[in-house]
């Protein structure tokens, strides 16, 4: 495993995960990486510990003629210890600790000493890790982006699901719907869960019953109408907190709140088909077959705010916050909307 960062990883904090502006030597990378590491540890009888008998990798001497030949510095404290796992260069340290979880790595090696607390508080470290989990370039982020936690919920995330999911305890859910099923939601932190379909209906599951109730892991279906919740098919859910908006092709909105035993208490009426919802503290945000993207406030009444036209074809998919809507449609086009300034920010195709 070579943890020398390769022209794909990009030390120097790019986000664009691309190399095709930067030429510079892989070796070049790779020392300037380590220096900047090793920077603020500086050799000192104090600061080190002297690794654990059963971590001794024989003496300096021996090490030193395993080398990589990028010249990679030894690691501080080998000034001060004849043996042992800080005598070995950084690269190899490195490739040890990609056998250790994140999560061990986060918590436990900053406290054994500085140079492992240094080598485990740089960022780039993470980054490069990451990109070696995920075998592609590394996602655009934000400038701020957790590196630490995102390693750890990855693996984490990995183990989980390895060997097929041959780890992992599931269940199926035959009764309920008999058609296809268009959207699922967990509410409460995966104690309950939603789903829409085709048969017109939205479902409620309570799933801390599975494996115990199988007969009560259906709570019910939601609302009065008597061949379903909806006239038309469920296309979209959306939830904020306690409360559940689904959206249908019979061209409404119907709001339920599970606190109440899945009770509705709100309805919108449009006039196409409701494929995408987001639901917000202060507005609720329609994506629909007509092209256009609608905005109500739940707060004072069900009339539409503001309702654009903003696409070409019918809108897929919505994603919205205090700032921003952004739309996602047939045409493909990306249409990201300024809330603030009450316009279309930019247009992507």
């Amino acid at each position: 495993m070579d943890l020398a960062p390769s022209s794909s990883e990009d030390p120097q904090g790019s986000d664009n995960g691309s190399d095709a502006e930067n030429k510079v030597d892989p070796d070049t990378q790779a020392q300037e990486y380590i220096d900047r590491i090793l920077s603020s540890a500086q050799p000192s009888h104090k600061a080190q510990c002297p690794p654990p008998e059963s971590l001794s990798v024989g003496p300096r001497a021996q090490a030193s003629e395993h080398r990589s030949p990028l010249k990679l510095k030894k690691s501080p404290a080998s000034d001060d210890v004849t043996s042992g796992l800080l005598a070995l260069p950084l690269e190899l340290i490195l490739e040890i600790c990609s056998y250790l979880e994140a999560r061990f790595l986060q918590k436990v090696l900053p406290l054994v000493c500085r140079t492992l607390r240094d080598i485990v508080q740089d960022p780039v470290t993470w980054r490069i890790r990451f990109q070696k989990r995920i075998s592609r370039c590394n996602p655009l982020v934000e400038e701020d982006f957790d590196w630490p936690a995102a390693c750890m919920e990855l693996e984490e995330h990995l183990r989980h699901w390895a060997c097929d999911g041959r780890r992992t305890e599931y269940f199926s859910l035959a009764n309920g719907h008999f058609s296809s099923i268009n959207s699922v939601l967990l509410l409460q932190g995966g104690a309950l869960c939603v789903s829409g379909s085709l048969d017109r209906n939205v479902d409620l599951w309570d799933l801390r019953e599975l494996g115990q109730s199988p007969d009560k892991v259906l709570v019910k279906a939601l609302g009065t109408e008597r061949n379903g919740t909806h006239k038309g098919w469920v296309w979209s859910l959306a939830s904020r907190d306690n409360k559940v908006c689904s959206g249908s092709w019979d061209s409404t909105v119907k709001l339920w709140d599970i606190e109440a035993n899945g009770q509705q208490f709100g309805e919108i009426s449009g006039k196409a088909p409701v494929l995408c919802l987001s639901y917000l503290p202060d507005i609720l945000v329609t994506g629909t077959y007509d092209k256009k993207v609608t905005v109500y406030d739940l707060r004072a009444s069900h009339a539409p705010l503001k309702s654009c036209k903003l696409h070409s074809s019918a809108v897929l998919s919505l994603v919205a916050d205090e700032h921003f809507i952004i739309s996602g449609s047939k045409d493909q086009t990306l249409v990201v909307f300024d809330r603030r300034a009450n316009s279309v920010l930019q247009r992507l195709q």
